[in-house]
């Protein structure tokens, strides 16, 4: 029997486990973002003409970002609103900016298109968003605002694009999305890519039908006559007519519409049809016949992709159309020129009607304005949009993610944490490491230099620091192109590529096959037979009824996933993009198909995961929704998959709609799951039984990947890049599912001592946290008396200490560049918070700093502390608990030679230098104050004479670039000596001594 029984205690226990989470809240573990900052693919841009310098970006994956500064920054607008990433349509109204209606789905039906989820609405600008219904029409091509009354307004609705649904079709509000009337129905099969409102008359309307599908082996885009064309409406969608003559007379597919601002008898349509037909077409009387004005390939390549034309805003010859390449046209569409903007394959222009030359232009690099009619360009390195297709890391310090980025020219690499200074840290973190836009790019272990790179299937060994790569592909046959039947290695886009957990030198490689080379691909074995499904009404050319697209990513029936146990070498797992889960126990000799039987054949097996606690136990997520059905499939097996269990039932946590992306299991913590859906991420801590959202401040979008690493949570999506959830080790505590009504202290995890280097920090993206020990504690109810929290060290001595009451300022971090010495200071004020449920608290390494007058400034900025052993303990009224935890040294500083002695005897030199630092300051302080006081009085100017002359050698003058006195030159001694670990120079300790002397000097002469 598959699905497995448990007995009734079992089931209890579940259910107390289950309460015991329903009450946990955990917004105090936050994730954030390390980039890419280049953008990803953006399906749809439009400006507002009333505030020329606000833009509005929808990407395929990443919601919809707003610019108000020409595309100089954007902004994020649509997270926490609304319930997918996909854009299709924005729209703003002409007479109000503060309009705003979203249609959701991406019209770009590529295999990894999100499905769309309704249509939004905002009156503030994009501040806040209502959903105004339309949820189940699936993908939007369109949406038009009545320029006379923005509460009309328009939707073409393409539909679901992975099967038929009867929501397809032309809709209409005339109340601001409060009702939805269907006006416009020709089947189920065929939805709507584009309508036009008329200038001038928005109640003639034109409306282009498509025929469109995916499959996992094919692209279906086009229909008979009768399922495609253009429809127009004269009475505001009453009555509809189809447009005919001069058109194409036989097979028809997507078609874009562009009406001429200035001159509305113009109608220009872009038509995907066969290759006589297809092209460009005008139209000089308001539709009522076509002429074909162009046949030029560029207008219609990939057109289930591209497929969109703009006009002049005062110039209805100046055509503008988005494939690939962007080109124009200045003779009404008969001859076309490229225009070069930053990133290839374009999907939309927008420009603005009251200055020509002020435009925004889409592409799958992301979003660009220009403000000379696409001469030059603004930056896409300011969008965090990045589709990623997988994430691996390397075991450098610190260390950086690895993904194939859609759309990019190579496989990337971005670190986990600043690893050394740089001028442009966000732009200048990001490297190429082989391969292309699929990848994966999988670091050796052992030798992060080396990178092993995949590109359609194409295996590279890429050499960072010579930045070569090597190719040895399997095969060594260029697979475009050709019918997948006829192919010796069916090669899926996102081959996978895996290496040995046990022999970095082993790396699989999958095709159909399970391929392996311990020679960096010089030589290939091949090492099962085929363990796809492989029906073969599934291998077909893809592309039908008109245009053939064969780029790999349509290969059906290929491995998808590959993982080797790490309890055993030679017991590997492998997942078809055909549904199909095999094992092998001894290294290929012999394989098993132990497809769950119970699950419904055809999916994309997306991971494989052998445990790490059980060699019998493995668990995979399979995804369907490409064949229709949005289910999440994550099943679990104890005996070698002889059986599974469904993990992702109806009831246990995880929505219907989310379909499975990955599922990986905690490496230390046994039962402890981590589940990416197409729409977020999910944590389980009872092996699956049940399902928690662990979505926090994570933006909804697909999570194409997880990787469990140094006790961080490191996530790839399909649309937002990489983000990362650091130190996730109170999860593992067995008292994380246990919490009752007791306050409870987590064990911290052990620390790594980076330093963070002298970089400017713009406060944006990538989020790169100081060095921080997480100090995470449980409170039942908010503590109505103050908390504290302090640490210890080995010699039990109170490093730090930290409070929480309500009179205590607000957390912050301030840089103050302090001219006087050229040096900037960072002043962290961070209070404990003391709401009801889980807490965290960063405590920077840093323990108590120099005495400052400004109680703001008072006792920060102090030395870090050193490697060693520390104790925290958290007070709660009169409850005291108790953790210990360990900090360590930076790998890369002890292979430097810096010793735990230097860093200890440079701490001592630092104390001693702060409290000179102190008593300067207060001796100061004291001065001053006594001076102020006796300004008052007569018969004191020889005592005033003596503090004057005295604080003339304590503190500098005012002014530009004054001569630094003595408080100013502890200051600069400090800061000189704790940059870095380092062995104190003799310079600094002469000096040192020369300081003490001269505040014993000036004391004295202060009469103190």
């Amino acid at each position: 029997m598959e699905l497995r029984l448990y007995s009734r205690p079992f089931f209890c226990l579940f259910l107390l486990l289950s309460t015991t989470l329903i009450s946990q809240d955990f917004e105090a573990l936050q994730y954030r973002t390390v980039g890419p900052e280049r953008g990803g693919r953006v399906t749809t841009i439009t400006g507002t003409a009333m505030v020329p310098g606000t833009f509005y970006l929808g990407a395929s994956g990443g919601g919809v970002w707003k610019s108000e500064d020409y595309g100089t920054s954007w902004t994020n607008v649509s997270d926490g609103f609304f319930s997918t990433p996909s854009i299709g349509a924005i729209q703003v109204a002409t007479n109000d900016p503060n309009i705003v209606y979203v249609g959701t789905g991406s019209d770009g039906l590529r295999s990894n298109v999100i499905s769309g989820k309704g249509i939004y609405k905002s009156i503030d600008g994009g501040k806040t968003w209502n959903a105004i219904g339309l949820e189940k029409v699936g993908q939007i091509g369109a949406v038009e605002i009545d320029p006379t009354n923005h509460n009309i307004v328009w939707v073409a609705a393409i539909g679901n694009a992975f099967k038929a649904n009867p929501e397809r079709g032309i809709y209409k509000t005339v109340d601001g999305g409060k009702n939805w009337e269907k006006i416009l129905f020709i089947s189920e099969k065929v939805g709507f890519s584009d309508l036009e409102l008329l200038p001038g008359n928005p109640n003639i309307v034109y409306a282009a039908a498509w025929k469109a599908e995916r499959k996992p082996w094919t692209i279906i885009s086009g229909g008979t006559k009768e399922e495609g064309g253009i429809y127009k409406s004269i009475n505001g969608g009453k009555d509809w007519i189809k447009l005919e003559k001069g058109l194409p007379k036989g097979t028809i597919g997507k078609i874009d519409l562009a009406v001429s601002p200035v001159n509305s008898s113009i109608v220009y349509a872009v038509i995907e049809a066969p290759e006589k037909e297809r092209g460009l077409y005008k139209s000089v009387d308001q539709g009522e016949s076509f002429e074909q004005v162009s046949d030029d390939i560029r207008l219609v390549n990939r057109p289930f992709y591209y497929t969109n034309i703009e006009l002049h805003p005062t110039n209805p010859d100046i055509i503008y159309s988005n494939a690939n390449p962007l080109i124009k046209s200045v003779d009404g569409g008969k001859t076309w020129k490229r225009m070069r903007v930053p990133h290839g394959d374009n999907h939309d222009i927008w420009i603005n009607p009251n200055n020509p030359e002020l435009l925004i232009q889409a592409n799958d690099g992301g979003a660009n304005v220009s403000f000379n009619g696409g001469k030059t360009w603004s930056t896409q390195f300011n969008q965090p949009t990045a589709e990623l297709y997988q994430v691996e890391v390397d075991d450098q310090y610190p260390y950086w993610l690895y993904a194939g980025q859609q759309d990019n020219y190579s496989t990337i690499a971005v670190p986990s944490f600043p690893p050394y200074a740089i001028q442009d840290p966000g732009r200048g973190w990001i490297i190429n490491t082989g391969g292309c836009e699929t990848g994966p790019a999988v670091p050796k272990p052992g030798d992060h230099n080396t990178v092993y790179a995949n590109c359609k299937g194409r295996f590279g060994v890429f050499n960072k620091l010579t930045g070569v790569e090597k190719s040895y592909y399997v095969g060594a046959s260029n697979i475009y192109g050709h019918n997948p039947k006829d192919l010796k290695y069916r090669f899926q886009r996102v081959a996978p590529v895996h290496v040995s957990p046990h022999n970095p030198d082993v790396v699989y490689h999958g095709s159909q096959y399970l391929h392996k080379t311990d020679s960096d691909g010089v030589e290939w074995e091949t090492i099962s037979p085929d363990l796809t499904a492989f029906e073969a009404d599934k291998q077909v050319i893809s592309g039908s009824p008109i245009t053939r697209d064969i780029t790999g990513e349509e290969y059906y029936s290929t491995l998808y996933s590959i993982r080797e146990s790490k309890l055993k070498e030679g017991l590997i797992w492998t997942g078809s993009n055909d549904g199909v889960v095999s094992v092998t126990k001894d290294g290929g000799k012999t394989w098993e198909n132990v497809t769950p039987k119970k699950l419904p054949k055809g999916g994309r097996v997306e991971s494989v995961e052998p445990s790490q606690h059980d060699m019998a136990t493995a668990y995979i997520a399979v995804d369907r929704h490409l064949l229709g059905d949005g289910k999440p499939y994550f099943y679990k097996t104890e005996d070698y998959g002889r059986s599974w269990r469904l993990l992702s039932t109806e009831s246990n946590g995880i929505p219907a709609d989310h379909n499975a992306r990955v599922l990986r299991e905690d490496p230390i913590k046994k039962g402890l799951l981590y589940a990416g859906t197409e729409f977020g991420m999910f944590v389980s801590f009872d092996d699956g039984l049940s399902w928690k959202s662990f979505q926090q401040n994570l933006p909804v979008t697909p999570i194409t990947d997880l990787k469990i690493f140094r006790g961080d949570l490191i996530i790839s999506t399909m649309g937002r890049g990489f983000w990362i959830l650091d130190n996730i080790t109170s999860l593992r505590q067995d008292a994380f599912v246990n919490l009752k009504g007791e306050p409870h202290l987590f064990q911290p995890d052990r620390t790594i001592r980076y330093r963070y280097p002298k970089i400017r920090d713009n406060g944006a993206f990538p989020k790169y946290p100081r060095t921080s020990v997480y100090v995470d504690y449980y409170l039942p109810k908010k503590a109505k008396e103050g908390l504290k929290l302090e640490i210890l060290n080995s010699k039990n001595e109170s490093v730090v200490t930290i409070f929480s009451d309500s009179t205590s300022l607000k957390s912050k971090v301030e840089e103050v560049e302090d001219m006087n010495l050229s040096q900037t200071f960072r002043y962290v004020t961070k209070k404990l918070e003391n709401k009801k449920g889980l807490n965290r608290f960063a405590w920077d390494l840093r323990q108590k700093g120099a005495w400052h007058k400004e109680g703001e400034k008072r006792y920060k900025n102090g030395p870090m502390v050193p490697p060693g052993k520390y104790t925290v303990n958290l007070s709660i009224g009169g409850q005291k608990l108790q953790q210990s935890f360990d900090i360590v040294m930076d790998p890369r500083v002890k292979e430097e030679g810096i010793s735990q002695a230097t860093i200890e005897k440079q701490l001592a030199m630092q104390i001693q230098v702060m409290d000179l630092l102190s008593k300067a300051r207060k001796l100061q302080e004291s001065l001053e104050k006594e001076h102020k006081s006796l300004k008052e009085k007569k018969g004191q100017k020889k005592r005033l004479d003596q503090i004057d002359a005295v604080l003339t050698k304590l503190k500098n003058n005012e002014g530009a670039y004054p001569q630094p006195m003595l408080a100013a030159q502890i200051s600069y001694l400090y800061n000189m000596i704790s940059q870095a670990d380092q062995v104190l120079g003799k310079d600094a300790t002469d000096r040192y001594n020369e300081l003490v002397l001269l505040f014993e000097t000036i004391n004295k002469e202060a009469g103190m």
